[in-house]
């Protein structure tokens, strides 16, 4: 029996766009879910935003107040794609109301916002879901699975980049993003989170690990109107870039394994450069976001001057079945959410967690923290 599930999306800029019309896409690719998605309420505080959200895609109301979706009855879940100074307040608010939650990374500024997030989502006993994207890819679950089965023997090191030029453009405008109170941790939050769930996703638990950041374009115009993605300003009052551009880092996994993980968001000629290498005492595995459907894969028994060959990635990857029928057919980006939107839904009809949640998020924030202070302190710092 299929039911309806009332839905809202709390931030329209690009992702909360992107949340919506992976619920519209759900019911088509996965048409075996207990329930069906209902667009009922979208808010967003830039004026208009909310409006023109409801005519375009269906949605029963619209506000600029998140808090009157929060005490709307019809709605049964939520999805958080506003900024992330705004996380830990909505997310608190929402799993109070009773509401499962769908959420972006990083769920907050710090660990502690996410922790607070995730022990009110356990608190009130709802569901919550994160937006981490990448670890959904039909290729990563494949390269999960290859390291898991000893294929590629003992995993000795990693390497995991995270590469965009979004930010390089000196004209970029001064929104949140750059403001420690309201954007938090700059690349760390934005980029490096997710090279720490690809990280744990593979490879497992982080023991330690030591950091150096920069900020290398350190002033930027304001904007002077509303913002959405990244807009450039000129003319604009000039302000201090008050987090990070880049962050380097060393890792030490619980396994024994080493890595590096380097995020940067102003890196020209970079665009949406994201992967990971992982070598084993056998073979190799390499994964590149922009190739999303291939993995490099090397494996035998040569050690030295072993190849490695192209594998497509098809159905019995992932999730990979429920968008193409044979393997090396392209997916693409918004695929992602989908899989995310699956994971959520299927998580509160069951009752059972699905994907990415918030425990992931708070060990992640914790160790985006643990960067923060090693490069501050200059020194490896001990996750818990």
């Amino acid at each position: 029996m299929v039911r309806t599930l009332g839905v809202a999306v709390v931030g329209f800029g690009w992702m909360g766009r992107v949340h919506t019309q992976a619920y519209a896409r759900v019911p088509h690719h996965f048409p075996g879910l207990s329930l069906r998605p209902e667009l009922v309420a979208v808010a967003d505080e830039v004026p208009g935003r909310a409006e023109e959200a409801a005519a375009q895609y269906g949605f029963a109301a619209a506000h600029r107040d998140w808090r009157e979706v929060a005490a709307d009855p019809r709605v049964q879940a939520v999805s958080i794609a506003a900024p992330n100074f705004l996380h830990r307040e909505i997310g608190l608010a929402m799993a109070e109301a009773g509401k499962h939650i769908w959420i972006e990374k990083p769920v907050g500024l710090t660990a502690e916002d996410a922790r607070a997030v995730s022990d009110a989502v356990t608190k009130a006993g709802v569901q919550g879901t994160v937006g981490f994207n990448y670890r959904g890819a039909p290729a990563v679950a494949a390269a999960r699975e290859l390291i898991a089965s000893g294929e590629i023997g003992t995993v000795t090191h990693v390497r995991i980049r995270l590469f965009s030029d979004y930010a390089a453009h000196p004209e970029g405008a001064l929104t949140w993003r750059y403001e420690r109170e309201r954007g938090g941790s700059g690349v760390l939050g934005d980029l490096a989170s997710h090279g720490v769930d690809l990280a744990r996703f593979l490879l497992g638990e982080i023991e330690a690990l030591t950091a150096d950041t920069a900020i290398f374009l350190p002033r930027r115009a304001r904007p002077t109107g509303a913002t959405a993605g990244h807009t450039r300003a000129t003319g604009g009052e000039l302000g201090p870039v008050e987090n990070e551009d880049y962050v380097n880092c060393l890792l030490r996994f619980a396994s024994g394994a080493r890595g590096v993980l380097e995020a940067c968001r102003v890196s020209v000629g970079e665009q949406n450069n994201y992967g990971f290498e992982v070598h084993g005492t056998k073979g190799a595995v390499f994964w590149d976001f922009r190739r999303m459907g291939e993995l490099g894969v090397s494996r035998g028994t040569s050690y030295q001057d072993q190849p490695v060959s192209t594998v497509y990635v098809g159905p019995g990857d992932g999730e990979y079945a429920a968008f193409q029928p044979g393997s090396a057919n392209s997916m693409g980006y918004d695929d992602l959410k989908v899989i995310e939107a699956h994971h959520f839904l299927r998580s509160i009809a069951e009752n059972t967690p699905y994907g990415a949640t918030l425990a992931d998020a708070v060990h992640s924030a914790a160790a985006l923290d643990a960067m923060s202070r090693s490069a501050e302190q200059g020194a490896w710092v001990p996750l818990a």
